[in-house]
Formats: C-alpha cells, structure tokens, sequence
C-alpha cells in the first residue's frame, strides 16, 4: 500500500465545524450463533441517523464470544458493510458469491431482491439483483496529513482521495483515522448530511465534547455549519461516517427492512416460498 502525505493546498479547511448532539454507548447483544456485539446504531436512531439503519461493534480475544459465527440468514432491501479491523472471516451467499475477509478489508454487499448469506439503497434500488464485492485491505487509499493523522478512506471523498467505494445516492462518508495524541484531522460534510463518529481505541475530542473509547458521537446538523473537526486526546482510533438522508418511510422486520408493511409482508412470503435462492 503507498501512503500519500498531503500537501497544504489538499487540506479541507473547516471554520464552522459541528458539535456533538450527544453520546451513545450502545447496548449489549447477541446475533447470529450467540455472537456477543455491541449495537451502537439502533433502530430507535435510524431516523435520526437516515440513511444509516446499525452499527455493531464487535472486538472479543475469547473464541466463545464468536465461534458459532453467522449461518445462513435472509437480507432484503438495504446494504452491509463489514469492516474487519483485524481477523478473518468468510462469506458465502445465494447468490454465488463467495471471499474471505481479512485484517483491514472491507465486505460491501447489497442484499437487493434478496438474498441468503452466512455474512441502503432508496426505494427505487430496493429490488435490484443482490450485488457484492470484497476490498482487500490493499484496496482502500490511504494517506496521511501533514498533522501525522493516518487516514483510510473506505467510501466516499477526503483531502482529495477518493475513497475504495462511491454510492451516488447516499454518498456515504466511511473514514477509519488514526489521530495521535494532541493533533487533529478537518472534514469537510455538507450540513445536510448526518454523520457520527465511533471510538474504538484511545479518546478524542470534538469541540468541547470528550467521546471516550466504544462511544459513538452523533454530530449536530447545523444548517450553516462547513465541516468536523476531530482532536485525539490520546492515540486514537476512530470511524468518521456521514450520508445524505434518503427521507423514505422505514418498515423493518429482522433482516427485512422496506417502506411499507405490505413490503416488508411480501419479503417474509418470498423468503419462506424460496424465492430467494438457497445458500451455496
């Protein structure tokens, strides 16, 4: 991987950064095979935070917290993204798809029309054939600041580089930054986009705001704010995210989440008729 270091004229200038709103902790939970996660986006959020349905967290050294995995389980009408900050796991889907996820990739699938895997598209995208792609670690741009942050850029625009993926209709922001102790990293976000920043290592600060580790930050929507500025007051690990709100009506009901409940009705008709193919 070739690390860029960006030049001054590169560097996005903020002068009306956002503040933070508040601080989530997340709850503890379990899916799949008993998998022990933390869920930081939920669904009483989902609003709030449009396009984004969840987060969860996951980060364990004990194989009982993961071991029985994700079986084959059905997804319909919105996209995944699994970022594997370090481990390996493996996917195999209905459709044919099939890779492993290693330390630093990333697993972007549509779920479409449906489809069944062992692990947000607007309405008009909801039932178009399931699509997937693994990006090796390799894969994603990295560079670095001229204030020695180390930023991968998974989705989206920063300091100029594009990131491994673009989505034109929520243009998500996915940013994973590694900010040193006392220096900061300036990203320019459109006010009308929602965006939130997860800790998962060390602490920073947002304004007058300290987010400490496994916190997620949800950011003000200032209507003449340019920007966020994020400071680490230690080393720092964190995920920077934003995307444009879709403003469609939310039906979800477990793997399933439509517009209406008539949707969300056929999806569950579908899936138990075995209109979505079997898993490979």
């Amino acid at each position: 991987m070739t690390t860029i270091t960006l030049t001054k004229a590169e560097v996005e200038t903020v002068t009306r950064p956002r503040s933070v709103e508040r601080l989530i902790a997340g709850l503890p939970t379990s899916d799949g095979a008993g998998v022990k996660l933390t869920r930081v986006l939920t669904q009483e959020l989902q609003r709030r935070l449009d396009p984004f349905l969840m987060l969860d967290a996951f980060g364990t050294d004990n194989p009982q917290d993961y071991i029985g995995g994700f079986p084959d389980h059905p997804h319909r009408g919105f996209e995944t993204v699994t970022y594997m900050i370090a481990g390996r796991m493996r996917h195999r889907d209905s459709a044919g798809h099939e890779g492993l996820l290693q330390n630093g990739g990333v697993q972007w699938m549509t779920a479409g029309r449906g489809v069944i895997h062992s692990e947000l598209p607007a309405a008009k995208d909801k039932m178009r054939a399931p699509w997937y792609r693994d990006i090796q670690s390799a894969e994603i741009p990295e560079f670095t600041t001229a204030d020695s942050v180390k930023v991968r850029a998974i989705a989206g625009r920063s300091h100029g580089v594009d990131g491994a993926m673009q989505r034109d209709l929520t243009e998500p922001l996915y940013l994973d930054l590694e900010i040193p102790a006392g220096a900061s990293f300036t990203q320019a976000l459109p006010p009308s986009h929602n965006a939130f920043v997860y800790v998962y290592r060390g602490t920073l600060r947002i304004g007058e705001t300290q987010v400490p580790v496994q916190r997620m930050a949800i950011l003000n929507n200032d209507a003449d704010s340019d920007g966020v500025v994020l400071t680490g007051s230690a080393d720092t690990r964190a995920l920077l995210i934003a995307g444009k709100p879709l403003g469609e009506p939310i039906a979800q009901y477990g793997p399933f989440v439509m517009n209406t409940s008539d949707e969300i009705f056929q999806a569950v008709q579908d899936y138990r008729s075995g209109r979505f193919a079997a898993a490979a």
